[in-house]
């Protein structure tokens, strides 16, 4: 079973046209997982600011409180932080031969 790219470094350069491409594709697949995430939770901390300074009020249709509305916001987070959870322990992103 060979490891992932980024547990150990292999003692020689790959010189298999398949296994780089096959790397290639598994690092992209990670570069992009970490990506969405990174953007989705920037979006989260962005809407959490804005809410708490007033300029939006945007849980203001399904939260009639402000209690009601961190309270949507926090649940907003948790679901971030799920699909954040999903994608780091998903069988997808560990390479396995």
């Amino acid at each position: 079973m060979a490891n992932s790219p980024d547990e150990e470094p292999t003692d020689t350069p790959t010189r298999n046209r398949e296994q780089a491409e096959e790397e290639g594709a598994w690092m992209g697949q990670n570069w992009l997982r970490i990506a969405v995430v990174s953007i989705l939770g920037l979006w989260v901390v962005a809407l959490g600011l804005l809410q708490a300074s007033g300029l939006i009020n945007v849980f203001a249709p399904i939260a009639d409180t402000q209690r009601g509305q961190w309270a949507a916001f926090a649940v907003l987070a948790l679901v971030v932080i799920g699909i954040g959870a999903w994608s780091w322990f998903s069988p997808r992103s560990h390479r396995g031969d």
